[in-house]
């Protein structure tokens, strides 16, 4: 893994200015640094070999170089906050929008669970990497080399040592990265599995626990959890080690310089002063290189995240129109989609202002027919135009869909309802909700309209939910209309009430259904039957 992924100044450019800033402020640390050790060393001969008494200048130059270092590690610590704020409000506003673009087509091939964890925990994770990798890279770059600069012109054999002892920390680095990185990402995708298979029993609850299977489904879960408990302790017992090892590394050389001054020292071939300021400063050679080691692996988890990040953000999603045709006139023109099979070589055109059904057995694809006009399921053969203009999810803004198991939201009936406009009056919601028929079941909650839903619309039933959905559309109020079997979980009555709704609607709305109920084929001008080619007979 690189230092710094190249493509994280491409699609975050907050990090260039941080890299700047943080260089700049390792040039300043490393100025006060060897100005640090400048003042310890003539302060410490000024006072034991000179017998000087007044150290008054020295000493308050010493505190002040101390306070600038502090407020230069406050400056670091505090841009890099804010870095980390905007590098993952602007990560996380890409991937939510690059997700949107590349459509459902691509969603429904991704776990849910794992792009949720992605876009939250994922991104959340860069925190340290820039509040202490980025930070101690820059000074791992500046602070050596002016280090080992300000030893060469007081004794070249002090800075030989450090020149040939130093690459050995980032090579032990190197070695130890290697082995992290593979179980970090398998730690990464451990707990990606773990979210996605969570989230689908928790979606799937009430049904295991009907057939007795909630168990079963717990102990799965415990397993990957205990999986991943394992994979994060291994990354642990590593990162201590390799903590242990750069300490080593580190002391050892620091020891070595020690060693060659000490003898020096003895035989007068080095005076105090030159000697005092190379100790001080050579341990300050390898701490910023030692420290990139340690906060790397405080870092990696943030970076495995942002590698699939970067993978979701350099998908290319399809290219769309800037407007969508007024009142379209649809044509499929020798469209084929492999796992439907009545979709093949199908040709159709829908002329505006028409309701056309669409009926035929389960599994034909009369579902797939209107994904393929909402554009979350890309034809492998054929062309789809409105106008002529080739299909794209730019029009999606004309169109009303009400799915044939519709998704609502927790949150209040109203909220749901007004996800299609949420501009909308309080009368215009109360006008769709009683067009579709759901007054009579809200004016008997509690809190009407303001009653909370939990998710997928939990507390309603499944006709609650359809006809909820149905407001959602009617409240549109938009050219197009599709209806995936709309009154499938409606009784007679409702249902009645729901087609006379339909029929109701503008002349000029275009209105495409699927339905299998007599009543809602009596509203087509046309009907369309999809029928799946009889199997091939084996000799």
């Amino acid at each position: 893994m690189k230092p710094v992924d190249p493509r994280l100044l491409r699609h975050a450019r907050a990090t260039r200015g941080f890299l700047l800033l943080s260089t700049a402020l390792g040039v300043l640390n490393a100025a006060l640094v060897i100005a640090q050790a400048v003042l310890v060393a003539d302060i410490v001969v000024d006072a034991f070999q000179q017998h000087r008494t007044n150290l008054t200048t020295p000493l308050l130059a010493l505190g002040a170089v101390a306070i600038c270092r502090g407020l230069t590690s406050w400056a670091t610590e505090t841009a890099a906050h804010r870095a980390s704020a905007a590098v993952k409000s602007e990560l996380r506003s890409q991937l939510l929008a690059r997700a949107t673009a590349l459509g459902p087509d691509w969603l429904t091939r991704q776990r849910s669970g794992e792009l949720v964890t992605l876009a939250t925990r994922g991104i959340d994770a860069l925190d340290d990497y820039f509040a202490r990798y980025l930070p101690q890279l820059a000074l791992a770059v500046v602070v050596p080399a002016a280090v080992i600069a300000r030893i060469l012109s007081s004794d070249w054999l002090s800075a030989l040592i450090i020149v040939l002892t130093l690459p050995l920390i980032p090579i032990f680095m190197v070695l130890i990265g290697l082995a992290t990185q593979s179980r970090m990402d398998r730690q990464w995708r451990t707990l990606g599995r773990l979210s996605h298979h969570f989230l689908d029993v928790v979606e799937g609850l009430p049904t295991l626990k009907v057939f007795g299977r909630a168990k079963a489904q717990a102990d799965a879960i415990r397993r990957t959890t205990d999986d991943y408990r394992q994979a994060t302790l291994r990354t642990l017992r590593i990162a201590f080690i390799s903590s242990f090892a750069l300490e080593l590394l580190s002391t050892i050389s620091v020891a070595l310089v020690a060693v060659g001054i000490g003898t020096r020292l003895v035989d007068g071939s080095l005076d105090l002063r030159t000697g005092l300021l190379i100790l001080v400063l050579a341990p300050e050679a390898y701490l910023p290189i030692r420290q990139v080691g340690t906060h790397y692996h405080a870092s990696v988890e943030g970076l495995a995240a942002a590698q699939q990040i970067f993978e979701v953000l350099e998908e290319t999603p399809r290219p769309t129109t800037t407007t969508a045709p007024p009142r379209p006139t649809i044509r499929l023109r020798n469209v084929t989609v492999p796992h439907a099979p009545a979709i093949k070589s199908l040709d159709l055109t829908i002329h505006p202002g028409e309701t056309l059904a669409v009926t035929g057995p389960s599994g034909a694809g009369k579902t797939t027919l209107l994904s393929l006009l909402l554009g979350f399921t890309t034809p492998t053969t054929g062309t789809i135009t409105l106008n002529d203009q080739p299909l794209d999810q730019s029009w999606h803004p004309d169109i009303a869909w009400v799915p044939q198991h519709p998704y609502l939201f927790a949150g209040t009936i109203a909220e749901n309802v007004r996800l299609s406009r949420p501009e909308a009056t309080d009368a215009e919601l109360a006008t769709a909700l009683h067009r579709a028929h759901a007054h009579e079941f809200i004016a008997a909650l509690p809190l009407g309209t303001a009653t909370p839903l939990g998710e997928h619309g939990s507390g309603l039933s499944a006709g609650q939910r359809q006809r909820l959905a149905l407001a959602r559309a009617f409240l549109a109020d938009r050219p197009i209309l599709l209806l995936d079997e709309p009154t499938a979980n409606l009784d007679n009555t409702t249902e009645q009430a729901v087609v006379e709704a339909i029929r109701n609607l503008p002349p000029d709305r275009t209105v495409i259904l699927t339905a299998h109920r007599p009543a809602l084929l009596a509203l087509a001008d046309r009907t369309i039957t999809l029928t799946a080619p009889p199997p091939l007979s084996t000799p």
